[in-house]
């Protein structure tokens, strides 16, 4: 398995970035690539493990320690194939994962781990740049049709499998471009949006249709699915969640995923009819320790932000690994970002009272009190106030990156589709109570990852595919194989 003594030889290196005083001055990626050479060494340190448990530690199975070797012998070609086997976006993943993946690598035991999320970006980079990655349209048609609801991760992995399948694709977007939250919730300067068009140009090659502003069941009445031999719901996890305080409706007093869109719409060039939000000048306070958080705090840097503070309502966590979470789980321990590196004040046990605004409801003021967990006889741990810790924030603008609690629910009503104790989609082996109808990702299994996104997507198609046919030849989760069919 690729250089034996490799991980004794070099250690690991990341991507160097931009410096903070240029890189916030537009919404650009800003890592800086490393040379090819340095690459195939990051492939060397692969140890020969023996059980791969990265593979375990992977949502979608992919077969790591396999196109490591390649990269490490220069076989780029080939650490593509292998990579594409499992994963359909590795340009995504290898931007925006949290690689728990790499969490789970042997070699992190007693090393810093495998740059594996760095290897999945260089190597589908060098697919796009030496012109191997082209459009793979099947050659035998079913003439099943399936529709495909929401463009996100889940619903362009299942979209894509299905056409592999042989089926005849519709992919139906409520929002004006294809992506979901890849395109509207994530950050330029963390995945450019001409990396999403790039892929949606393959897939429409490859016979996939695209409908964007599409919502079924408002603009497109849910009668019209009646001509789809079978559907897939992967409409995400876009329920907020917000914080029922007073004041809550003062002007100034912003969803994240709100101010997010806002921004990428400006980097697309794309008109909106809202009221600009803009962090320019003013005291801004994220509340939500997450990557949503994270996010606000890079796009209110890049605004020209005044001062930008996050408030998180658990403990600070620990710098390294805690035992509560042992290799190979994955860890509990303190995340710093880039956009926590380019200037933030960071708080933790800290709970918002009260948004204070103006004679006019223009935000000016939040008041905090501090916080404690407190054991609570076997039960979830419980919120306790601490008397004397209030304190009042002077800020003009509030981004509440609470997270999601759920998808809509709407649509499961109209198509009678049952939910679940946490009201998700309900699903056995990704198919509802409506045997044509299945589901996947986020609006299956609650707010997740992108990488976990993809897998559902996957593993839904071939439950589709298994119900159209009576068969599959789709690869199931870690196996690439698939017939040239």
């Amino acid at each position: 398995m690729g250089k034996i003594t490799g991980f004794k030889e070099f250690e690991r290196k990341n991507e160097a970035s931009i410096s903070v005083e240029e890189r916030v001055k537009n919404y650009n990626e800003f890592n800086l690539p490393l040379k090819t050479s340095e690459i195939e060494q990051q492939g060397s340190r692969c140890m020969d493990c023996g059980i791969p448990f990265c593979h375990s530690g992977c949502p979608l199975g992919n077969l790591i320690p396999d196109f490591n070797d390649m990269v490490h012998k220069g076989k780029w070609k080939k650490a593509l194939e292998i990579l594409h086997s499992t994963n359909n976006f590795p340009e995504f993943t290898g931007r925006l994962c949290p690689a728990p993946c790499e969490q789970a690598c042997v070699l992190g035991i007693i090393k810093p781990p495998i740059t594996i999320e760095q290897l999945e970006k260089y190597i589908v980079e060098k697919g796009f740049e030496k012109g191997w990655i082209t459009p793979q349209p099947p050659k035998i048609r079913t003439n099943k049709k399936t529709a495909i609801i929401g463009s996100g991760p889940a619903g362009l992995a299942a979209a894509q499998q299905l056409n592999r399948a042989g089926h005849l694709v519709s992919v139906f977007e409520r929002d004006d471009a294809i992506g979901g939250l890849l395109r509207y919730g994530i950050p330029n300067f963390k995945l450019e949006k001409k990396i999403i068009d790039r892929r949606i140009s393959l897939l429409k090659e490859e016979g996939i249709k695209f409908y964007t502003n599409t919502n079924i069941g408002v603009n497109y009445p849910t009668e019209k699915l009646n001509k789809f031999d079978a559907i897939v719901l992967c409409g995400g996890a876009t329920q907020r969640r917000s914080l029922p305080i007073e004041g809550l409706n003062s002007k100034g007093v912003v969803q994240a995923m709100t101010f997010l869109k806002q921004q990428n719409r400006r980097d697309s060039e794309i008109k909106f009819n809202e009221e600009d939000i803009l962090a320019t000048n003013k005291n801004v306070i994220v509340i939500g320790g997450g990557d949503t958080g994270s996010d606000c705090i890079g796009t209110a840097n890049r605004q020209g932000a005044k001062t930008v503070t996050n408030f998180e309502i658990m403990p600070k966590p620990p710098i390294e690994r805690s035992e509560k979470t042992p290799w190979p789980f994955w860890p509990l321990k303190l995340k710093t970002t880039t956009s926590h590196q380019e200037g933030c004040d960071r708080n933790w046990l800290i709970s918002t009272k009260e948004f204070i605004a103006d004679e006019n409801g223009i935000l000016k003021a939040l008041k905090t009190v501090n916080v404690a967990w407190e054991l609570n006889k076997g039960k979830a741990p419980k919120l306790k106030e601490i008397k004397g810790t209030e304190k009042i924030w002077p800020c003009e603008l509030v981004l509440l990156a609470l997270g999601f609690s759920g998808p809509e629910v709407t649509l499961s009503k109209q198509l009678g589709i049952e939910l679940d104790n946490k009201s998700n989609y309900k699903a056995t082996e990704y198919q509802t109570n409506i045997p044509h109808i299945f589901t996947a990702g986020d609006m299956r299994r609650g707010q997740s990852l992108i990488v976990w996104a993809i897998s559902e997507g996957r593993e839904a198609a071939r439950k589709v595919d298994e119900y159209l046919m009576g068969y599959s030849y789709l690869p199931t989760k870690g196996n690439g194989d698939l017939p040239n069919i």
